[in-house]
């Protein structure tokens, strides 16, 4: 499959739907790789993902129904002053259970 490549492009420079969403960027230089896509490719892509055994593995685990509610309590020791996160301190992850 060939590519075509720009590099070192002022997002300046970039169409107006690619700027607004790279507005945060400033007067940065991006690269910008366009290449054909094939539907076949990705369709099939998408069912070997659905199809892998580990695909929904945690399914029936009652402790993450709420995935991002789960995801946010293991990951707030790291965010917090108090060094929190500590396991010696007594602020250890919360207990994901086992099943």
């Amino acid at each position: 499959m060939n590519a075509i490549v720009f590099e070192h492009v002022p997002v300046a420079e970039l169409p107006p739907a690619w700027r607004a969403r790279l507005a945060s960027m400033g007067d940065a230089r991006v690269t910008v790789r366009i290449e054909a896509e094939s539907d076949a490719a990705e369709a099939q892509g998408a069912a070997a993902f659905a199809n892998d055994p580990l695909f929904g593995m945690w399914r029936d685990r009652d402790d993450m129904a709420d995935v991002a509610g789960y995801v946010r309590a293991i990951r707030a020791p790291r965010f917090s002053n108090d060094a929190a996160g500590d396991v010696a301190g007594g602020n250890a992850a919360p207990d994901t259970g086992s099943k």
